[in-house]
């Protein structure tokens, strides 16, 4: 696996002391509110478990699982919602949680639809944010790093369901996904 990876974006030590700081912030953020943080699955369940345990405050979670890619590695711009959520969302302070904005189609439909469920309110909170290849008007309300536009694994992140044990971010060397 780790040959397929060829350079390391952001380290295990580095997502950690990351993650921490960013569940400090939600933490003060939150205090006093109904958080409801959604995992939009699979690519989020790393960064997930991770960020929930860094958060000190009470805080439901619910999860979500989303398909735009298939085995590609562009987004197909069509949205399936593959499980939804079981969660009324009525009065919650809804905490999306996402492995990477990338195009942010995706993530701009799930903020739309969850919007229109009677949130209280609803922030996005990323381990990766890839402005370069934004298409839609969104951004992140929290994110770990600003990476540049490469194709990355690992820490959750796949390619065709592989990479996601990978501990690190890491670029895939291109002779993998174009084979």
């Amino acid at each position: 696996m780790k040959n397929d990876i060829s350079k390391i974006l952001v380290s295990e030590e580095d997502i950690a002391k990351k993650v921490k700081a960013l569940g400090e912030q939600i933490s003060r953020d939150y205090e006093g509110k109904n958080l409801l943080m959604v995992s939009i699955l699979k690519g989020s369940i790393v960064f997930m478990a991770d960020l929930m345990r860094a958060i000190t405050i009470p805080a439901k979670i619910d999860f979500m699982a989303v398909s735009s890619y298939g085995s590609g590695v562009k987004t197909s711009g069509v949205v399936k919602i593959v499980k939804d959520l079981d969660i009324d969302l009525h009065g919650y302070d809804v905490l999306i949680v996402e492995d990477i904005l990338d195009s942010g189609m995706t993530l701009k439909y799930i903020t739309e639809l969850l919007k229109a469920r009677g949130t209280k309110s609803i922030k996005i909170a990323t381990l990766l944010d890839k402005p370069a290849r934004r298409k839609v008007d969104i951004k992140a309300d929290y994110f770990c790093f600003d990476i540049p536009d490469e194709f990355v694994v690992g820490y959750g992140l796949d390619y065709d369901e592989k990479y996601r044990n990978f501990p690190a971010v890491g670029v895939l060397k291109r002779e993998v996904y174009t084979k």
